[in-house]
């Protein structure tokens, strides 16, 4: 396989395993381990594949409950799979990522992969994340 990925997302398929592990298995015990998976790729300097819109200084996206949303993707291959095309994105890390979600009191928190192995990751979860 001709490996193009870079550096900073390489392990992130690691992420997408074990939320499609918690999708299948929606137990306690599994999504700790899910969160102890982002916290080994955070605390690894791994990154994430950031969505921007630019006229919105950022990309929230709003759920159906009202709550506003940033997402980032474990790969641009998981960027790809959306109906709708992201119109600019640059790689962050986790940590950095997290840190900004959790000082903005506009969103809710961050949606990894919204169209495929989703998982939605509100300030609590961060903070979990962030030990």
């Amino acid at each position: 396989m001709n490996e193009t990925k870079d550096e900073g997302l390489q392990g992130n398929e690691k992420i997408e395993q074990a939320v499609l592990a918690l999708q299948h298995e929606p137990t306690q015990e599994q999504l700790a381990h899910t969160l102890t998976v982002l916290r080994r790729r955070m605390k690894a300097q791994g990154q994430l594949v950031a969505a921007v819109e630019p006229n919105l200084g950022g990309a929230p996206v709003q759920t159906a409950d009202g709550a506003r949303w940033w997402y980032a993707f474990t790969s641009f291959e998981q960027e790809l799979k959306g109906a709708e095309a992201v119109q600019s994105t640059f790689l962050v890390e986790i940590e950095k990522l997290f840190d900004a979600a959790l000082t903005v009191p506009e969103i809710s928190g961050v949606i990894l992969n919204p169209w495929d192995r989703t998982l939605q990751l509100d300030k609590n979860l961060i903070r979990i994340i962030k030990g």
